[in-house]
């Protein structure tokens, strides 16, 4: 690259759209990805996130839009755009009856990556799947079938991966394994997509998209989400937090009211007004306050606000 020159995004997505027969999955998408960043699109289910993922893949081809990887058109180039990619799905899609030494070698050949054995140890070591190269994946945990996952993925050296909501179903440990993986990714200049349903996840990701209804309401960086959240966020613990949730929502003294397990979370456009009408409203209805502070405002908070207003919004059919 030429000094002074723009660099080549990694993913450059230009009124995408996509329908499954007349029910639109993605509606004009405009999307820019840089190299080496990580990018998480969060959402809930149904708001197009894997749609997303396999259009990007190239498994799916959009109805209108383009969309480019290193700057080539997966219309006009998909065999050199997918050379750059590597691909990790929802659900494990190796093979149960191959081992793990086995499952590799293979999308290493599919790949037509040959003299892949220095490779295959190089993964085996970097996913701490060693000990394990001679099991066979269906007798593996849902954590290490991921890793193997992930391994496979990564044998032809892509530029970019893609993940479907990788660590789905994966237990805490496996979790956060796996997430120090990413990172080391990362700073060997891995450029990384991928859904996820966890937004403690997302806060990881360099930027974030919020995705809901098939339309890119926000890409951010996690920070930049919640300092758009208007208002103050008040975090509520009382003895009957669901019957507060429906005072509070019903007196319409307060902006949004979100229900976190054991507490709530209410935003008022002022701090003390908001404290001062939750406390008598609560009061009032006999229900106990243990505690009520604000408190930063979070990804979460930020996200539900947004689908929120999204969900109020008229929208043409």
């Amino acid at each position: 690259m030429s000094a002074g020159s723009t660099p080549v995004p990694a993913v450059e997505i230009t009124g995408l759209s996509y329908s499954y027969g007349p029910a639109p999955a993605i509606r004009g998408m405009d999307l820019r990805v840089e190299a080496n960043e990580m990018f998480a699109l969060v959402g809930p289910d149904g708001a197009g996130k894997t749609t997303t993922i396999r259009l990007l893949c190239g498994i799916l081809k959009p109805r209108a839009g383009e969309l480019r990887i290193f700057g080539r058109d997966l219309r006009r180039n998909l065999p050199g755009a997918r050379e750059q990619v590597g691909y990790l799905s929802q659900r494990f899609s190796l093979y149960g009856d191959l081992t793990v030494d086995e499952n590799i070698e293979f999308f290493a050949r599919i790949h037509g990556v040959r003299n892949f054995q220095d490779r295959r140890e190089e993964l085996l070591s970097f996913t701490r799947l060693l000990p394990f190269r001679g099991r066979l994946a269906e007798r593996l945990s849902g954590g290490m079938k991921q890793k193997l996952a992930l391994a496979c993925t990564l044998v032809h050296r892509p530029r970019l991966i893609l993940l479907d909501e990788p660590t789905t179903g994966v237990d805490p440990v496996s979790r956060r394994e796996f997430w120090i993986i990413l990172s080391h990714l990362l700073r060997e200049g891995i450029t990384i997509v991928m859904s996820t349903p966890y937004l403690d996840e997302a806060e990881r990701a360099t930027r974030v998209g919020l995705i809901n209804r098939g339309r890119l309401m926000a890409a951010e960086s996690p920070a930049r989400l919640k300092a758009q959240m208007k208002g103050a966020v008040l975090e509520i613990v009382c003895s009957d937090t669901r019957r507060a949730s429906s005072l509070l929502r019903d007196s319409g003294a307060l902006g949004e009211v979100q229900l976190f397990g054991d507490r709530l979370n209410a935003v008022a456009a002022d701090a003390a007004q908001g404290e001062t009408s939750a406390r008598r409203i609560l009061t009032e209805a006999g229900i106990d306050i243990a505690s009520l502070r604000v408190i930063p405002s979070s990804l979460e908070n930020a996200f539900i606000s947004l689908v929120r207003n999204e969900s109020e919004e008229p929208h043409a059919s």
